[in-house]
């Protein structure tokens, strides 16, 4: 085990991209510029504004532990996974006040592997499930657990159900981020750990977008015969929206070049690690948009007011892409940058509302009094 962690380490001095994007060191401020494919000749009614703002509207919460992935709660609240500590938090939305529900057993946090992504059931109202990924001793997998908010704090969970597993894990790009669809069926990014040939291999998990059904099998309509694979062709995918058409966004981490956001389609290849960013081999799908790996190293992402808003850690900044189908209608737009460090997750509260959660206590940020937080913005 000693001997698999100091490869992974070395990998990561060595220049395999975190995380963080590009390697440590490299490239730096002459990466190029974010780039779009822009159509306005395509341009429609609902079409939003080429240029958009963010109103900080309040700080919701402070002092939260490696927090990564966010659940909002129907009748109002959060819930919080700390990736490092292992334990969902249910934040109360109007006081910020901060109920642990427990820790979840089996999870082993290691580089960016830990308790990330969380989920609640589509039928949440009877079944009170929550889903969550996580890096164990020998994989990363997806469990659902009841939650029982009569039960004193600490001991709410219950016991972990596993769905899914055998997902690669590493030191890094273990993806994490999962969400339902408007279908009512469990998505999932996975990373390649670190072993690029996984992502164009249809036999591995890692370096793929998955599609499941709420028990773990693969989801009816799958692209690939009796296979969870969604997409395929990815390096480290950390964020998954979908738009008011119910059509499905995926932000993933490039190396030292570009990062991407994509529009993913059933059985497509996005060309990781053939091709970084766009390019002209027409086997590969192109992204929507890319950035300098400076400039983003993005994790979460969240659909509103027409935009998609994504999250960026090393770019230390949130980014607005406005669309036009599954198109950019204009460049990206960056906000808040260097205001509030390192930024992790990003989900919609409704009409023009987003949370927005920092991660600064994540092993690879500076932080401040009251790291990390949750902050509501107000976006157009």
């Amino acid at each position: 085990m000693s001997a698999v962690l100091a490869a992974a380490a070395l990998l990561l001095t060595a220049g395999c991209s975190s995380d963080d994007g590009g390697s440590p060191g490299e490239g730096g401020n002459n990466k190029a510029p974010s780039t779009t494919a822009p159509s306005p000749t395509q341009r429609t009614a609902e079409t939003p504004p080429a240029k958009g703002t963010v109103k900080v509207v309040r700080t919701v919460a402070e002092g939260l532990s490696t927090p990564w992935g966010v659940a909002p709660l129907p009748g109002g609240g959060l819930l919080v996974s700390s990736r490092d500590d292992a334990t969902i938090t249910r934040i109360d939305g109007e006081s910020g006040r901060k109920t642990v529900l427990g820790e979840v057993p089996g999870v082993s946090p290691a580089g960016e592997g830990g308790l990330m992504g969380l989920a609640l059931s589509p039928d949440y109202a009877s079944d009170h499930m929550v889903y969550a990924y996580f890096t164990s001793a020998s994989d990363n997998r997806i469990v659902r657990m009841l939650y029982d908010e009569q039960k004193p704090s600490g001991e709410q969970l219950g016991a972990p159900d596993t769905i899914f597993k055998g997902i690669p894990k590493g030191f890094i790009h273990n993806g994490g981020r999962i969400a339902f669809g408007p279908d009512k069926m469990l998505y999932a990014g996975t990373g390649e750990s670190g072993d690029t040939g996984l992502s164009q291999n249809m036999d591995s998990l890692g370096g793929k977008t998955l599609r499941l059904t709420p028990e773990g099998e693969p989801a009816p309509g799958n692209p690939f015969p009796d296979s969870p694979v969604y997409s395929y062709g990815h390096r480290n995918v950390q964020g998954l929206a979908w738009d008011a058409n119910q059509r499905l966004f995926a932000a993933e981490f490039g190396q030292d070049t570009w990062d991407e956001l994509n529009a993913i389609k059933p059985g497509a290849n996005y060309g990781w690690p053939e091709v970084e960013g766009k390019s002209d081999d027409s086997a590969y799908q192109n992204p929507l948009a890319q950035w300098g790996t400076d400039d983003a190293s993005p994790s979460g992402i969240a659909f509103a007011e027409g935009s998609v808003w994504m999250a960026g850690l090393k770019g230390q900044r949130l980014w607005r892409i406005p669309l036009n189908g599954t198109e950019a209608s204009a460049d990206p737009q960056a906000f808040l940058e260097g205001e509030y460090g390192r930024l992790r997750t990003v989900v919609s509260a409704g009409g023009d509302k987003l949370w927005l959660v920092t991660s600064n206590t994540d092993g690879r940020g500076d932080p401040k009094d009251g790291d990390d937080r949750i902050l509501e913005l107000q976006v157009t």
